[in-house]
């Protein structure tokens, strides 16, 4: 169960690669994407929830109500800047900014595990140390020199980044009284009817190939989704965080060179070999 988070990885990479083509056409509004998106997951779940719905009394009491609907807020924010700058910015500018997510996560759930019991098992040094080298050496290694002056693209990018961080990390809190299908759902549902009310959103201008990919990443997210909360309930934030989160852009890369032609460099090849060296000793520690 321990390389479960890999099949995560791979979703995620592929996920990325499929949005990037829908959003870079002229005719997709970023917003309109974001929501209709949203549309299609709420859609694709409804059948599965007759087998996967599960929904504790504990998930109503105020305080865990409160949490989610903070969850729900952040990742809408979120998904909407990293949307905005995938439109503008190509994969090689904008993954190395994105990168900083698992970064960010793994920081945050080690913190809180000396505050809050629910993170408890957020302090192992050993894969800490090796989730810290995974991250940075994707960061630097994937780093150019004109990626150093932020535009408001790339600033979008490491906001979203970090607020997807935040989302994730409070994730933990409230996860054991949902099933990690029904979380996605009503996580999913709630964002679709905040953004649909702010943004009155028009899907007119959606073509037919765009509709297919659509739908298609529909049910790669909320299958990646799914195995991220799951990694996240009985493996660990940070181990679930090395394995697929930081895994995955080496994937994207890969993809990207595939599928979008995009050239990969020696020093990403260096770092995927530093990074799937480290995720095997975190599967070897984690176990």
């Amino acid at each position: 169960m321990f390389y479960i988070p890999i099949l995560g990885a791979f979703l995620e990479a592929s996920g990325m690669i499929i949005e990037k083509k829908t959003l870079k056409k002229k005719n997709i509004n970023y917003k309109n994407y974001t929501i209709y998106s949203f549309l299609a997951i709420v859609i694709v779940m409804i059948p599965f929830l007759f087998f996967f719905w599960k929904l504790d009394p504990g998930a109503f009491e105020i305080k865990n109500i409160l949490i989610f609907l903070s969850i729900s807020i952040i990742a809408l924010i979120a998904n909407l800047l990293i949307f905005y700058s995938l439109k503008r910015e190509s994969l090689g500018e904008f993954e190395p900014i994105a990168l900083m997510q698992p970064l960010f996560t793994i920081l945050l759930a080690f913190i809180l595990s000396f505050f809050l019991k629910v993170y408890s098992n957020e302090n192992n040094p050993a894969i800490l140390v090796l989730a810290l080298i995974a991250s940075v050496t994707l960061i630097i290694t994937h780093m150019k020199k004109h990626h150093l002056k932020f535009d408001k693209y790339i600033i979008s990018a490491l906001i979203g980044g970090f607020l997807f961080a935040v989302e994730l990390v409070l994730s933990k809190m409230i996860l054991e009284y949902y099933s990690s299908w029904t979380f996605y759902f009503l996580r999913c549902v709630v964002i679709l009817i905040i953004a649909t009310l702010i943004f009155r959103p028009s899907f007119k201008k959606i073509d037919k190939q765009t509709h297919y990919f659509t739908w298609i990443t529909a049910f790669i997210w909320i299958f990646q989704r799914s195995i991220l909360y799951w990694g996240y309930e009985n493996l660990g934030i940070i181990y679930t965080t090395i394995v697929l989160s930081i895994l995955s852009p080496i994937l994207v890369f890969v993809f990207a060179k595939i599928f979008l032609k995009e050239k990969i460099t020696k020093k990403e090849v260096i770092s995927a070999v530093v990074i799937v060296a480290c995720v095997i000793f975190a599967s070897l520690i984690g176990k």
